[in-house]
């Protein structure tokens, strides 16, 4: 059976948008999913399920959050093998010491990545942004908070998106392949 990532969008960061993965990893094995593993506390899972749309997947998943967790918010479901090509096609790649200031842009629907070309010009070097067909890339050297792109992904351009930091997105590969 297919295995998937499902990364919701701005959880569990502040006080808006509480979310316990505990009652998310319910919620996921209430839709049917098997072998849930839950990482961090960020709104990340790993699952198996037969799906066939990982578009519609994501959808349900978004309603069923919103009815049952009262939490709205983006869902982003990406197969196994788009996982794989995210991160073996990276244009970057980070040092074990860089892994936070190196963030993946995951979008549902590739055509959503279309809006970081509005934020290109705020990528000033080092800081790097590269947008490929199936992930943007964000690499800030000087940090996080020092960059100009990544608050910009909070604003009207990152609605559709989230981001992980290439840590994260590691870990994520690694359970996916230890299903």
């Amino acid at each position: 059976m297919p295995r998937f990532v499902v990364l919701l969008r701005g959880v569990n960061v502040g006080k808006g948008n509480r979310l316990p993965m505990a009652a998310f990893k319910q919620l996921l094995e209430s839709l049917g999913c098997t072998q849930v593993r839950t990482l961090l506390n960020s709104g990340n899972a790993v699952v198996t399920a037969p799906v066939r749309s990982t578009a519609k997947f994501a959808q349900t998943i978004a309603d069923a959050v919103s009815e049952q967790l009262g939490v709205s918010t983006p869902v982003i479901v990406k197969s196994a093998a788009e996982v794989d090509r995210i991160v073996s096609k990276s244009p970057m790649a980070p040092a074990e010491a860089a892994h936070s200031r190196c963030l993946v842009i995951f979008a549902q629907a590739p055509e959503a990545l279309r809006l970081l070309d509005d934020l290109q010009p705020l990528a000033v070097l080092p800081e790097r942004l590269v947008v490929t067909g199936d992930a943007g890339y964000l690499e800030c050297p000087a940090g996080l908070l020092e960059s100009k792109v990544a608050p910009a992904l909070l604003g009207k351009a990152g609605r559709a998106l989230t981001t992980r930091n290439w840590a994260t997105v590691l870990k994520l590969r690694a359970l996916l392949d230890a299903g």
